[in-house]
């Protein structure tokens, strides 16, 4: 299969277009900016391809600033909810029996669309979850390599549908992997459109229906999906979107018993609740991304410059709200304090704010809670550590949203709360080691096992850490990123332990083929 990633920074630099790259995001802020003050849009439940509005709502509020509201969300009930798996159930029959190249033919041009779109996608990111332009727009263009790469895995393997080898003379046998119904999806708020996007395409282009549960602090994206495969030709019923709370729509998701699959990506806690309701009256599948506690380690022989780029690029991006975030760094003894100084100037040099300027590198964290955990975790850190630079609140003139500063801690003890638990958060835990090995114990001494990274220029600590690190997505000596920045198609996003419930990761044949089950055909 051949298939190119988007990268529409990396190609707008690269082609002599930086200034356009910029207006053409800045006109769609401008434009989202003036529709969003002439007052809040309601958007409705999608059921059975129709918008149903009328009914109470919740105010989704920006985290750039808590008085601008993105838009009116309906509070959907357990009604609600029966209704869109009836109608996803309805659905199926058609769906999973359409002509192979009509369904990917839907895809195909829904990605197109969103090509056309990106900019305007980006505005909306940054909106509704507090992006920067650079990681708003890498969204995108994840989302629509995820489609693409889908629809050309179901295209390379025929569907999954392929002749097995004779075992009689006189037999013909066939392996066709079928889907199985109705999945539910559970959506993240820090990757609203792209992981979304993959876990909704992943379960529809097999040949699923799907009942979406957009994240209540980004509820948004999902929606904006569906508006595209509508206009692609998606017919009424195969994707069904229901917004409101975790208890009463969640609850009533995740116990429907006409559910046939799980695909979430979100807390380790929501994740193996998922798998405990998983076991009815026969066990239906959980597809669960659970979230990383995820180390980097750097050797003596390490590229210092390469390794604080890397590690304040993954810790702090996004202000640590990826699931893939750097949250601790392992440092051999040799090279410890003149690391942590040059992390420290980095970090201090990187400008947190509003993220629709230009020169803003992140932006807020997701809401006031989050807030709140950001001041407890620092009053843990400086009882307990050193706190290096940050651990304060920012204030933004003219906005009230949610900034906190980028946190370095060092010095902490080797079962402290802050080193083992995911906490989603600008917050980075660099501690000192004495060897490689003492490194990779105390990287894997976690529940967590999604990415990880090394720097070293000896090749053989770099295949000790290859062979001995407990993650699904390794890197070494990556500049860009020292555990983020997985590329579709390129590194399979595969969590281990507690991060992840298959052992197949993203942006795979093998991911698409979770959603189907075998099929094995003999006709003598």
């Amino acid at each position: 299969m051949v298939f190119r990633n988007v990268n529409t920074y990396h190609n707008m630099v690269r082609d002599g277009q930086a200034r356009l790259y910029d207006l053409r995001y800045e006109g769609e802020i401008e434009i989202m900016t003036k529709d969003l003050a002439l007052g809040p849009k309601q958007y409705p439940l999608v059921i059975d391809g129709q918008r149903i509005t009328g009914r109470s709502h919740f105010d989704d509020r920006s985290p750039i600033d808590e008085n601008i509201i993105v838009g009116r969300f309906p509070r959907g009930s357990a009604e609600d909810v029966d209704a869109a798996v009836d109608a996803a159930k309805r659905a199926f029959s058609d769906w999973s029996r359409a002509d192979l190249e009509t369904r990917l033919g839907i895809f195909t041009k829904a990605a197109d669309i969103m090509d056309e779109e990106r900019f305007r996608l980006a505005a909306a990111i940054t909106y509704d979850n507090g992006k920067n332009r650079h990681e708003a727009i890498a969204e995108v263009d994840e989302a629509i390599d995820f489609v693409r790469y889908y629809v050309g895995c179901m295209k390379e393997n025929n569907g999954f549908s392929n002749e097995t080898p004779r075992a009689y003379e006189d037999e013909r046998s066939q392996s066709v992997l079928r889907p199985y119904g109705v999945w539910a999806v559970i959506c993240p708020f820090n990757f609203p459109l792209a992981i979304s996007c993959g876990m909704m395409t992943g379960a529809m282009v097999t040949g699923n229906t799907v009942v979406v549960k957009p994240a209540s602090p980004a509820p948004l994206m999902p929606y904006l999906y569906y508006d595209i495969l509508e206009r692609a030709g998606l017919p009424p019923g195969v994707m069904n979107v229901v917004t409101g709370g975790g208890a009463e729509v969640g609850g009533r998701l995740t116990a429907h018993p006409e559910i046939s699959g799980f695909v979430f990506t979100g807390s380790k806690e929501v994740g193996f609740d998922l798998i405990k309701r998983s076991l009815r009256r026969y066990p239906v599948p959980v597809i669960a991304e659970m979230g990383g506690k995820n180390p980097a380690v750097v050797m003596p022989s390490a590229d210092l410059e390469k390794a604080v780029r890397g590690i304040a690029h993954s810790a702090f991006s996004y202000s640590g709200q990826k699931c893939s975030a750097c949250s601790r760094a392992y440092v051999h003894e040799e090279i410890f304090d003149d690391l942590v100084g040059r992390l420290v100037r980095r970090t201090e040099s990187l400008r947190f704010g509003d993220p629709r300027k230009a020169d803003t590198y992140s932006g807020p964290v997701i809401h006031a809670k989050a807030v709140q955990d950001y001041e407890r975790y620092v009053e843990m850190a400086r009882k307990d550590g050193k706190v290096h630079c940050g651990g304060k609140k920012i204030e933004v003139p003219g906005l009230k949203g949610y900034y906190v500063a980028p946190t370095i801690v060092t010095g902490l003890h080797e079962d402290h709360f802050l080193l083992k638990n995911e906490l989603f958060l600008p917050i980075l835990c660099v501690q000192r080691v004495r060897s490689l090995e003492e490194a990779l114990r105390k990287a894997n001494d976690v529940d967590f096992g999604l990415t990880a990274g090394i720097y070293s220029t000896e090749r053989s600590e770099i295949e000790y850490f290859f062979d001995n690190i407990e993650a699904g997505v390794c890197y070494a000596n990556r500049a860009r990123g020292a555990t983020t920045g997985a590329m579709v198609g390129s590194q399979p996003f595969c969590g281990w332990k507690a991060s992840g419930s298959t052992g197949k990761g993203t942006g795979t044949a093998l991911y698409l083929t979770q959603f189907m089950r075998q099929h094995a055909r003999t006709i003598q």
